[in-house]
């Protein structure tokens, strides 16, 4: 069973979500081998209760008798929100994180808000590494790794007061002040190309530093920093990312994880579910064949 720790090659990931769906754990796997992926995310909070009423060692043989890795799971603390929200959600990190040490499912992720409308950038820094210290430490304790997200388009923050980090450089940063090894990026081809990145700056990238990947296009047309965030298309869909580029450059840093097609596409949505994500894994399989992954 595939972790962060395993060194196998990168694969391909489903994440109903990020297709616009919400499939509990049996139907994912399903659902996976319809679409030709080879992993799966899962929810954190449905695992929690079939470990408890089943076992790891039933959800492991569901996964083995598929053909299929873990991925990863979003991390369910509100570190955005007020401190009650967001110590009730820290009390729980802990037996999220042992259920996924069971299984063996040890990549965690979340994003980065690119502003604030009450805390300059050095305040809202100070709070980012204040609120995921802990996180990091809780996740640390059970193996488990963390991948931030930044969040590039222009247009998803010039409307707010205060900019924060938009850049991968700046999350970087933000894992070093806080200060655990367990902490990377949860690189997104879409961030990427909107903060105006290049295949070098992926190259001098280690690979431990990637901790989980999203794909995705970019529609045709618009200028770099008139993109808008929700608003993307399936991988290879139209050629404006780089995509072979992007994935040959993980491959040769060694990048052994989930890869995980993100398009917030309205096309798929209108779909029934099974119909949008075999599509999606056709897209993926494109993009992968073309950069030569095997």
């Amino acid at each position: 069973m595939n972790s962060k720790e395993d060194g196998i090659q990168m694969y391909k990931n489903l994440n109903p979500g990020a297709l616009g769906f919400q499939l509990p754990f049996q139907k994912t796997i399903e659902a996976a081998k319809i679409g030709g992926f080879e992993g799966i995310d899962i929810n954190i909070v449905e695992m929690e209760e079939l470990v408890k009423s089943k076992s790891a060692e039933e959800v492991r043989r569901r996964l083995f008798e598929n053909d299929l890795n873990f991925g990863g799971w979003g991390l369910p603390v509100n570190f955005r929100g007020n401190d009650e929200a967001y110590r009730k959600d820290l009390e729980r990190l802990s037996e999220y994180a042992r259920v996924s040490q069971e299984l063996g499912c040890n990549r965690v992720f979340t994003w980065i808000l690119p502003f604030s409308d009450e805390l300059p950038f050095k305040e809202n820094f100070e709070r980012h590494v204040e609120r995921l210290r802990p996180v990091a430490e809780i996740l640390d304790n059970y193996k488990c790794y963390l991948g931030l997200e930044f969040v590039a388009p222009k247009t998803s923050r010039i409307n707010h007061k205060y900019e924060f980090i938009h850049m991968m450089d700046g999350i970087l940063k933000l894992c070093e002040a806080i200060g655990t090894k367990n902490l990377g990026l949860l690189l997104d081809s879409w961030h990427w190309y909107t903060s105006h990145g290049n295949l070098n700056q992926l190259r001098r990238l280690r690979d431990e530093q990637v901790i989980y990947v999203h794909i995705n296009d970019a529609p045709a047309g618009f200028p770099i920093d008139e993109q808008i965030d929700n608003v993307r298309c399936l991988p290879g869909e139209t050629g404006v990312i780089d995509l072979v580029g992007f994935l040959k450059a993980l491959k040769e840093i060694g990048y052994d994880g989930p890869v995980t097609p993100e398009p917030f596409s309205r096309k798929l949505k209108e779909m029934p579910a099974l119909k949008a994500i075999q599509m999606a894994g056709e897209s993926l399989d494109s993009v992968w064949k073309a950069a030569g992954i095997n």
